[in-house]
């Protein structure tokens, strides 16, 4: 089983960085590709970025190529998403999310698992 938890969302200004966290307390999670979504208000949730499971290859939503950076350490049973030059529309509800595939997917459907989400607001 898998249970998600994030963290490390809080309130930035423009241009500045932030990581965000997500561990998982089951026994598997290094059985699953990671990734992080994401919802602004009044949007859908969108892709932002996942990776494989032995973290050697990560893919990215165009919006985030270059500013965002996915990781994992299977060791601690936690992903993590390093966030730089954020802008106003970075800000939303960030998910991380588990799928036991073995590719990479920019889908929600082929994850099996989600937290509960953390908020970033980005302000000028």
């Amino acid at each position: 089983q898998v249970h998600l938890a994030e963290s490390g969302g809080e309130s930035v200004r423009t241009g500045g960085s932030l990581s965000l966290s997500c561990v998982d307390s089951g026994r598997t999670f290094n059985r699953h590709v990671m990734a992080w979504f994401r919802q602004a208000p009044g949007k859908e949730r969108e892709f932002v970025a996942a990776i494989t499971w032995s973290g050697d290859f990560a893919y990215y939503a165009d919006s985030v190529k270059g500013r965002f950076t996915i990781s994992r350490d299977n060791a601690k049973s936690t992903a993590y998403l390093r966030m730089n030059s954020l802008g106003p529309e970075d800000t939303a509800v960030y998910f991380c999310a588990a799928s036991p595939r073995f590719t990479v997917e920019k889908f929600e459907k082929t994850y099996d698992y989600w937290g509960q989400g953390t908020q970033v607001t980005v302000s000028s």
